[in-house]
């Protein structure tokens, strides 16, 4: 069916799908997200025919949700690259992994954690030995950066549910009740208080939330962090990793969990699931040591 012949063409799902046309379009844009973006690499990593897979790439950048920039004249050769368009799709394809998560692979429970040994959790423990995406996320003082920090030195980088200055924001309703979303400001304060030991063993920490910059400044100030909050609000780090979200009160939120980087941007080790929030900084503080 063509996209002109979908009925309600009022309908944003109906034109939407006129433009995202298969599934293949969906995995597409997690792949191009995680940093696949050639042609050969894509057709390796998602088994689809050649043929298959020019059809559904022309028609992603004929709809304005792929560009194409090349990197070799002869012969021609091209970067498949998402546009602002396509990184709209971004919280769209963090819902449906959050759906297909909670509703098809698990009970349908909510919950800001997982199961050790657990698919989500076979799933984050595979990206060591994976390069981090190259993305931008706001400082919580609005300066961009990315998610790394520069200058060789290694990177703490612990994702987090919300943070909450008092006052300012109040916690989503029945926070308390989903299991692993306490524990965020103890979490917070316990790497702030070892930040010069994560320093003098030649690391950086940085959290990182999907609240936006502003919420994250009001905590940074509250709390007296000594160390940036990030923000990905718009997804782009999430969907680049497929990193495991829950969603509560309309915004889909981080489970917690850690990440190790090395100096070239590499991730070198996981903390997932993580039942203590304090407990795992330690366990990470001895962990760059050891490296």
């Amino acid at each position: 069916m063509k996209r002109a012949d979908l009925p309600d063409s009022d309908c944003g799902i109906a034109q939407a799908l006129g433009v995202i046309g298969d599934w293949w379009t969906f995995l597409l844009v997690r792949d191009i997200a995680g940093g696949t973006t050639r042609f050969d690499s894509l057709q390796r990593e998602l088994g689809v025919s050649r043929r298959a897979l020019a059809e559904r790439l022309t028609r992603l950048v004929e709809h304005g949700v792929l560009e194409r920039r090349p990197y070799s004249d002869r012969p021609p050769r091209y970067d498949y690259v998402l546009t602002t368009k396509g990184e709209a799709l971004l919280p769209a394809l963090i819902a449906l992994q959050d759906w297909g998560t909670r509703h098809v692979m698990g009970d349908g429970a909510l919950t800001a954690t997982s199961e050790h040994g657990s698919a989500e959790s076979r799933r984050v423990h595979e990206l060591v030995n994976r390069k981090m995406p190259d993305v931008v996320l706001e400082r919580h003082d609005g300066e961009p950066v990315a998610p790394n920090a520069p200058g060789g030195v290694w990177t703490v980088l612990y994702f987090f549910p919300g943070a909450f200055a008092p006052g300012t924001q109040d916690y989503p309703p029945g926070w308390a009740d989903i299991p692993g979303a306490k524990g965020c400001t103890l979490e917070a304060l316990t790497y702030a208080s070892r930040c010069a030991d994560f320093e003098a063993a030649g690391a950086t920490i940085r959290g990182v939330s999907t609240q936006r910059p502003d919420q994250l400044a009001a905590f940074v100030t509250h709390a007296r962090l000594s160390y940036p909050l990030l923000s990905d609000q718009d997804s782009r780090l999430a969907a680049g990793l497929l990193l495991p979200t829950f969603r509560t009160a309309g915004v889909d939120r981080f489970k917690r969990l850690t990440l190790l980087v090395d100096p070239d941007a590499i991730i070198r080790a996981v903390q997932f699931p993580i039942s203590d929030p304090a407990g795992s900084v330690d366990e990470m503080l001895a962990l760059v040591r050891s490296r």
